[in-house]
């Protein structure tokens, strides 16, 4: 789902805030001590068993610009090693194991850590490098063909994002939530399945056109999570939070748009396949 890194912010969670409660974020004392329940209420969310990061006035405020040029050089960093992981494909499973930890410890990170940001960009791109060398050398051609579906959803996404169509609701969220935890079971079900022999099909349960199906299902997961990206990056832009926060919002569309490549590299290798 959306990153939680930039879910937990009050300035970032889906609304704007007034200038009295701003004032009372960034005036919080560094050192305050947070009692779940007595302090402040649990959020709708889930989060409110964890303290909201503390923000402080900055003279440089997050913008949409310098968000896309953190979101550029972590794309730059992902193709940069995805060369080491298209020749060396060997590595493609330890990077794709040591990239999960670090998403999972950014993600939850109540201040955004550039290194590990990068670090994470940096083994997921021997991730992607290495499972697409192999996919290509099976299926010439698959994948530019992935890279234009992945651009493309990004693409119409944002575009209906921009034009208002497209918005998230708490209701939505919900179901989106059910849906993911669902999905990502299955996957667990099914990686342990090939993993350990239980089924011939290099795809598992993902075969045939069953697989093709909860592939388009999870494209719309990610594109739903896309959306959720771009309401938390709009009101960080406006509520003027910290520009380290473009940091977080760069690694939240990068979990995402990566999620997207793999699954449509799936659905197509699934098509080619049979």
């Amino acid at each position: 789902m959306s990153n939680p890194a930039l879910s937990n912010n009050p300035a970032l969670n889906g609304r704007s805030l007034t200038a009295d409660e701003l004032r009372r974020i960034y005036e919080q004392p560094a050192a305050q001590t947070h009692r779940p329940g007595i302090d402040e209420p649990a959020t709708e969310a889930g989060f409110g068993a964890q303290q909201p990061p503390v923000i402080t006035p900055s003279d440089k405020p997050m913008t949409y610009e310098n968000t896309i040029s953190k979101t550029l050089v972590l794309f730059l960093v992902v193709l940069a090693f995805g060369a080491v992981g298209w020749f060396m494909p060997i590595l493609a499973l330890p990077a794709a194991i040591i990239g999960l930890v670090l998403g999972l410890v950014n993600s939850f990170k109540k201040q955004p850590s550039v290194p590990l940001i990068v670090l994470y960009a940096v083994f997921q791109g021997v991730f992607l490098g290495g499972i697409s060398g192999i996919f290509e050398a099976q299926w010439s051609g698959i994948v530019s063909q992935a890279i234009i579906g992945t651009l493309s959803v990004f693409a119409v996404t944002l575009l209906l994002f921009r034009s208002g169509k497209v918005r998230t609701s708490p209701r939505l969220n919900k179901i989106f939530l059910i849906a993911l935890v669902g999905y990502a079971a299955f996957s667990l079900v099914n990686f342990v399945m090939v993993m350990f022999g239980l089924t011939d099909n290099p795809w598992g349960m993902r075969s045939g056109w069953l697989g093709v199906a909860i592939g388009a299902l999870a494209v719309l997961l990610a594109a739903y999570s896309l959306v959720m990206d771009f309401e938390l990056i709009q009101n960080g832009v406006r509520n003027r939070v910290p520009e380290k926060w473009a940091w977080s919002a760069a690694f939240g569309l990068m979990v995402t748009l990566i999620w997207l490549y793999v699954e449509i590299l799936r659905i197509l290798a699934i098509l080619r396949g049979d």
